[in-house]
């Protein structure tokens, strides 16, 4: 005859009891999303930066930064892929990587078809 062997459970499982975490500070959700939104910044592609020396475009940091919060606020709203146009330049930036793809300055920008963009920025 064989044996069978039956392995045992018990009806009740074990539960561990686990401390409740501490919330660390009793930050508002919109302020702290503004910290986070803050702290993002615009990267440039190699590509990009390439084509920025060439083309001696030069952009202020209080342009970047107005460039950084319109790319956010826009990939807020759902657009992926928006041209930035400048006074100076012409921009296209991936949204979703934060990150400056192309550039090209604003009289080469007047020939150009631009193509697999979902929106626009105007500053």
């Amino acid at each position: 005859m064989d044996k069978f062997s039956i392995h045992r459970v018990p009806l009740h499982p074990s539960i561990r009891q686990t401390q409740p975490t501490p919330i660390k500070s009793q930050q508002s959700f919109k302020a702290h999303l503004q910290e986070a939104t803050n702290q993002q910044e615009l990267k440039v592609s190699k590509h990009a930066h390439e084509r920025i020396m060439e083309r001696k475009i030069a952009i202020s940091e209080q342009e970047w930064q107005a460039v950084s919060d319109k790319v956010f606020e826009a990939h807020s709203k759902g657009v992926k892929q928006p041209l930035v146009l400048m006074d100076q330049a012409a921009l296209i930036v991936s949204a979703k990587n934060a990150t400056v793809i192309t550039a090209m300055d604003r009289t080469e920008a007047k020939q150009q078809i631009f193509t697999n963009i979902d929106g626009t920025i105007v500053l």
